[in-house]
């Protein structure tokens, strides 16, 4: 058992733990997001290989991620299997049984990555994009000044044109999780309430984001242009909607960090897929209530109040 430990340890994608001495958790690990793959060795693995020529070895495997989950078991099963032929000098035999164990997605949807990914997509591209011409939109027309000779303060102004469309972005955010459920049939294992408030702050700071940049373009044009090139892109290609962050290069899972669809995917997985509550889903939360007190304070501090 050894020797396969060092195997798989060797090929850089599995690390030794001796925390994990059950089935439990090995469960906590998993929803706490800690490993995506869990390999469980039987502890007379050793005995009944040399002396029965069969053993028996458990993947378990986080399936929020279908993909993820998938490749990972074929590689580890890869790795069990070629140390199965080296030390049994029968390559066309494999004496490992392998038994692999989805959690929380079984039958590898890919509904469950799709769906989270969606959501944030579309929240992200809508609310920042309308926000975002909000006031360049009123440079444009001339209505500024309208706004600048009254005894609105700079900060009630910005907040002012981002209330509205929080009621439009959480309207959307309801459709989407009713139509994943009930069309899609995406499981909604955790509380409802932790979701609701989790989707508000996203919206919220996917306004905030809006109203930052619309307070740094002098047209609408620019606004739309900085809007896409700074939302669309990055929450496609960073935020691990279709690309898994642990296989980007290094500098792009930095930069990753700093994308909100990132956390926000994530905490919808945790909560909806996993079903988990706020203990596993705070670092989440702390992270996009941090971006949103930023860009509303930066929207606050770039905001002119001389044309």
């Amino acid at each position: 058992s050894l020797q396969l430990v060092n195997k798989l340890v060797s090929s850089g994608y599995f690390i030794l733990s001796d925390n994990i001495s059950n089935a439990s958790q090995i469960d906590e690990v998993l929803k706490a997001g800690k490993a995506q793959l869990v390999v469980s060795i039987q502890p007379n693995f050793a005995a009944e290989f040399q002396k029965q020529g069969v053993a028996s070895v458990q993947l378990n495997a986080d399936a929020s991620e279908p993909n993820t989950a998938s490749i990972l078991t074929a590689y580890a099963s890869a790795i069990i299997s070629d140390f199965a032929a080296e030390n049994s000098g029968m390559p066309q035999q494999t004496l490992v049984s392998v038994q692999s164990r989805m959690l929380y997605n079984p039958d590898l949807k890919s509904v469950f990555m799709f769906v989270p990914g969606t959501m944030a997509l579309i929240l992200m591209l809508i609310t920042a994009m309308m926000t975002s011409i909000s006031i360049a939109r009123e440079k444009e027309m001339g209505t500024m000044e309208v706004l600048l000779v009254s005894p609105l303060k700079p900060w009630q102004i910005v907040l002012g044109k981002v209330f509205p469309y929080i009621g439009l972005g959480f309207a959307n955010a309801l459709l989407i999780i009713i139509l994943g459920y009930f069309v899609f049939m995406l499981p909604l294992r955790g509380s409802m309430l932790l979701l609701l408030l989790v989707t508000l702050l996203f919206i919220i700071l996917a306004l905030s984001l809006g109203i930052l940049i619309s307070t740094v373009s002098k047209t609408q044009q620019v606004a739309m242009f900085l809007s896409m090139f700074a939302l669309l892109l990055p929450t496609i290609l960073l935020s691990g909607f279709i690309f898994p962050i642990e296989n980007m290069p290094v500098p792009l899972q930095w930069l990753s960090l700093i994308m909100p669809p990132r956390w926000f995917i994530s905490a919808l997985k945790t909560i909806m897929i996993k079903g988990e509550g706020l203990a596993f889903v705070y670092k989440e939360i702390l992270v996009m209530l941090g971006m949103t007190i930023a860009f509303l304070s930066l929207s606050i501090k770039k905001f002119k109040i001389r044309l």
